[in-house]
């Protein structure tokens, strides 16, 4: 089979298999959400943390809830690195420097996962288990919460409540993530990803060389890792080690996860809002930005321009061998939509414009379809922007779903637009601007600087993969890529959130002649238009510095 043929093949799998979860799963997390019936497991939980499950929270400590979560989640997670050496099933690994420590808890409670060490090496089994694991579960969590209160906000009039942040993190949690990533794991592990809690495996190889072969659970992990859009990996190299990912029927596994839940939210959002056509909309778009940017690298990473990739046959330099490039470029474009830092093959061996397509996904925000949660309101955002600005050329009434969007609502989502963007270009531009983080970068020129763009839009946006090429375990890039994923993450839901009490609090009005419908494929035409061309204007100067420039050469 040619790899065309088996490129065509494979995503024709994806997309039966997504279509068939999409109604029933989206129907699922939508009762979920909407029930006020709570699980005695639950009840357990809300007795133990102090907190009255009925009630209903205003939007100002609903986020108040989430930022102490996060806060405390970070601290413990910092601490629980520290002292890892003093804990069971350390293997033997020392305390993680305070560094490390300081960037890795900041990622995993982000829902970021970047990591600048090697995982195998730096952390004992109950930190990777007890501390990253349970993280993934809970930072995707507060992300689907996020998204759900906004979804309220549309739902809800003349009030500013949007729910209970601790009644969404617990039933995101038990009810959906762990009993997906529980029947995950089970089929992970059923096709060779390796399940344990034994010490490493000392060999002997063929030519007589010493190796260890590290050991843990990995199938547990890697479910909740992909499923939450996590991407954090039990070993450096992620999802291209045979133990992460040992075939290809795995390959297709991983790929469905990351994508299940941020495509099947848009049917929660339309079953919640009473109005299926508009979640059918905001599909078609992150739909179609997916379709649009896997055909460009397919074509980039396929053309393999060059005599020496021509002669080849390919560009499988830095590429998963076992799966090939069309499968490489399946993995990287379904990883760098979403917020998942899984990798099966280095960005920075793809092609200069295959490579700027993967960071042009990030730079879109990560909404096609984005993380569990983080991509429905990145989008729902957008299509406020969308809605508003159709409204002004054509003479509509700037409304959505019956809320009228006026100067606060868009200011909202202007301070959300602008605010990632900031952090991006501020994080790289001082990092090129000062020669110790210059001597970090192990490529020159224009490639340099796709590397460090990268780096800065992968932290902000909460995705977490790296593009290789650039020694970020240093004391500046620690310190200042943990900082940009927290404000990346916690300044966007603070508008959100707000932007959720703003909706709540306003009546709904019926729809005239005058309104712009939000349900059409013209409007999702308009959608995909507003999401390309605001991330264009905004990152255009960067992208022809750093791979438009080194495509060109």
């Amino acid at each position: 089979m040619t790899d065309s043929a088996s490129f065509a093949l494979t995503c024709l799998v994806l997309l039966v298999l997504l279509g068939l979860a999409y109604i029933p799963l989206g129907n699922y997390m939508a009762k979920v959400y909407e029930t006020s019936h709570h699980l005695r497991v639950e009840k357990w939980v809300y007795k133990l943390v102090g907190v009255d499950p009925d009630a209903d929270q205003r939007w100002t400590v609903y986020l108040r809830s989430l930022l102490v979560f996060s806060f405390v989640s970070v601290l413990f997670l910092f601490a629980f690195q520290r002292v890892q050496h003093w804990l069971p099933l350390s293997l033997g690994q020392s305390a993680v420097s305070p560094g490390v420590a300081f960037n890795t808890a900041i990622s995993f409670v982000t829902n970021t996962n970047w990591q600048s060490y090697s995982g195998e090496s730096t952390m004992g089994i109950l930190v990777q288990m007890g501390g990253l694991a349970v993280q993934n579960f809970m930072s995707a969590a507060v992300g689907m919460a996020v998204a759900v209160a906004l979804i309220r906000g549309f739902v809800r009039r003349e009030t500013e409540r949007v729910g209970n942040f601790w009644v969404d993190l617990v039933r995101t949690s038990l009810r959906i993530l762990l009993p997906l990533a529980f029947v995950a794991a089970l089929v992970l592990l059923a096709n060779g990803v390796t399940q344990n809690l034994v010490n490493p495996v000392h060999v002997t190889t063929l030519s007589h060389a010493a190796q260890v072969i590290p050991q843990g659970p990995i199938a547990s992990q890697e479910a909740i890792k992909e499923l939450g859009t996590n991407g954090g990996g039990y070993f450096n190299a992620n999802s291209a080690h045979p133990y992460e990912n040992p075939n290809p029927i795995t390959n297709l596994l991983e790929i469905f996860l990351i994508l299940v839940i941020p495509f099947a939210l848009t049917r929660t959002f339309g079953r919640m809002v009473g109005r299926p056509r508009y979640g059918f909309a905001i599909l078609g778009a992150m739909v179609a930005i997916f379709v649009l940017c896997l055909g460009l690298t397919y074509w980039a990473e396929m053309a393999h321009g060059g005599i020496a990739l021509q002669a080849a046959g390919s560009a499988m330099e830095g590429k998963e061998v076992r799966f090939g490039v069309p499968s490489s470029v399946l993995f990287g474009v379904a990883t760098t939509s979403t917020s998942t830092g899984a990798v099966n093959s280095f960005f920075s061996s793809f092609t200069p414009f295959g490579g700027g397509v993967v960071l042009f996904d990030i730079l879109l925000g990560e909404v096609s379809p984005g993380g569990t949660g983080s991509g429905l309101y990145g989008m729902l955002m957008l299509a406020i922007l969308t809605v508003f600005i159709a409204g002004l050329m054509v003479g509509r009434t700037p409304e959505f779903l019956g809320k009228k969007i006026g100067p606060r609502e868009m200011k909202l989502v202007s301070l959300y637009i602008l605010s990632v963007p900031a952090l991006i270009l501020a994080g790289a531009g001082v990092a090129m601007a000062l020669p110790g983080p210059r001597a970090s970068i192990l490529n020159g020129g224009p490639h340099g600087l796709t590397e460090v763009l990268y780096a800065y839009a992968s932290a902000a946006n909460n995705n977490g993969s790296a593009f290789a090429g650039l020694n970020a375990n240093t004391t500046f890039y620690n310190s200042t890529l943990g900082v940009v994923m927290a404000l990346g993450r916690l300044i966007p839901i603070i508008f959100v959130i707000a932007l959720a009490g703003s909706l709540a609090r306003q009546r709904t009005t019926q729809e005239s002649e005058g309104t712009m419908p939000a349900d059409r494929p013209q409007f999702t035409v308009l959608l995909v238009g507003v999401a390309i061309i605001v991330t264009g204007l905004t990152y255009f100067p960067a992208l022809a510095l750093g791979p438009l420039a080194e495509g060109l050469h």
